[in-house]
């Protein structure tokens, strides 16, 4: 077991980013159910998926132009 490469790093915070808008997706639908000022917060909670998949892409930018997410 040795050092992890910048590679692998990019690689697992890009995961963790898409699973969290995931997360984040499925409970925006879940709040969207409910009736009344849930459905504000639903739209707040979708804002912060997209808000996460634009890091994912910039992360992935990122780590491409420096040649580490080989």
């Amino acid at each position: 077991m040795g050092l992890p490469s910048r590679g692998e790093k990019f690689a697992e915070g890009i995961e963790h980013l898409r699973k969290a808008a995931e997360a984040f997706a499925i409970i925006g639908h879940l709040t969207n159910d409910t009736d009344g000022p849930s459905k504000v917060q639903a739209k707040g909670w979708l804002a912060v998926v997209q808000l996460l998949e634009e890091m994912v892409q910039r992360v992935t930018k990122l780590a491409t132009s420096t040649g580490a997410y080989h």
